[in-house]
């Protein structure tokens, strides 16, 4: 499985810092939504579903947690820590987000707007759905 993470550009002086997104520029889609998640309890995990079609990038723009995706053959947890870094995140691909710091707030930008049709909430459907769809490359 290949983790692909982006390290965005930071802008900063004395002032403070700024990191400034454009879509196809620094993210590899048109942005099409942006939601983010906070005040999650650390021992929640959250997600428990992949997509079929949809693309993210996922920012913990303050605090931390770790990301544990699995492309149905294999699994890797990627600790996001970094305002400036941002974990892309491939349609067919189960993600659970934990191990949330008291302070985390993960941001989510996504290829897609929201449909339910394009969600596999249930494992099993989700092997199911990569095996078949390995079998069509």
């Amino acid at each position: 499985m290949q983790v692909i993470k982006y390290a965005f550009q930071q802008h900063g002086d004395n002032r403070g810092q700024l990191v400034a997104l454009e879509e196809f520029n620094d993210i590899p889609f048109k942005i099409k939504r942006v939601y983010y998640m906070y005040d999650t309890g650390k021992d929640v995990t959250r997600g428990f579903h992949a997509h079929k079609k949809l693309e993210q990038i996922l920012i913990c723009i303050h605090g931390s947690c770790k990301i544990r995706l699995d492309n149905g053959f294999e699994k890797k947890v990627i600790p996001l820590e970094k305002p400036y870094e941002g974990l892309y995140v491939s349609n067919s691909m189960w993600r659970e987000m934990f191990d949330f710091s008291e302070d985390a707030v993960l941001m989510v930008l996504a290829s897609e707007l929201y449909d339910e049709a394009d969600y596999i909430r249930n494992y099993d459907e989700f092997l199911e759905f990569v095996k078949n769809e390995k079998k069509e490359v």
